[in-house]
């Protein structure tokens, strides 16, 4: 990992993204398939398979980079179909409670005790909703949902909603997501270091320049504590 400016400072701030920390990014992914085998028939073409579906959902999230829907629209459908696709797809995007990670409630209880906590996500705002069913939204002080804010990852003004509601200065804060183009490289854009959390839409096979990019790495938010530790320079 590249040494942080602001290392060792101390963090009052934990910003949080939502699909893969939290939730289960197979609620989008399935939603995303049922869109566009839906638009495929309607538009007489030939039907998606899962499989190949499948390969260019696993390319995108390889790759780190380019957008999800627009790889499905251009294989599937054609590029012009992209705001129709998303459109479709964010009907059928919800996150059942059995969509919560089970490492999330037990980990956000001991980090509440500590520090601040926001969740920062591309989101429909009906996401609060599911939050608080499910027992997150409790531990939640600030929030950035994208439809709220008028703005999406990796744009700075996301980010820097969530600092300015929190009060907080750029490097004691950091960012916890699954992505590195979106989350990762968004939020030291502005400034914060970053945690990437290796589940969801993160690459399968992460390479050795793709760990590099965050200041640490996590496969679960159980080892969420630690990392943040060692980034105050505890361990």
């Amino acid at each position: 990992m590249v040494a942080h400016p602001h290392a060792a400072e101390p963090i009052e701030l934990v910003l949080l993204d939502v699909g893969g920390p939290i939730y289960d990014d197979a609620a989008y992914r399935d939603a995303l398939l049922r869109a566009v085998r839906e638009l495929a028939a309607e538009d007489g073409r030939p039907a998606v398979e899962e499989a190949e579906f499948r390969r260019v959902y696993d390319e995108r999230r390889q790759a780190q980079g380019g957008s999800l829907r627009t790889a499905v629209a251009e294989r599937f459908l054609t590029a012009a179909d992209r705001q129709r696709l998303s459109d479709r797809a964010e009907g059928y995007w919800e996150y059942p409670a059995s969509a919560l990670h089970a490492d999330v409630l037990p980990a956000l209880r001991e980090l509440a005790e500590r520090y601040t906590l926001a969740v920062v996500a591309n989101q429909r705002a009906v996401v609060v909703e599911a939050l608080r069913r499910d027992g997150v939204a409790e531990h939640i002080d600030i929030w950035a949902i994208s439809e709220v804010v008028g703005a999406e990852k990796p744009a700075p003004a996301i980010f820097e909603h969530a600092l300015r509601e929190a009060g907080v200065d750029p490097g004691r804060a950091v960012h916890v997501g699954n992505r590195l183009d979106t989350d990762v490289r968004g939020a030291q854009r502005v400034g914060l270091r970053t945690v990437w959390v290796l589940r969801g839409e993160a690459p399968p096979e992460p390479t050795a320049e793709q760990l590099a990019e965050p200041d640490a790495a996590i496969r679960t938010l159980t080892e969420l504590p630690a990392a943040l530790a060692r980034l105050r320079g505890e361990g």
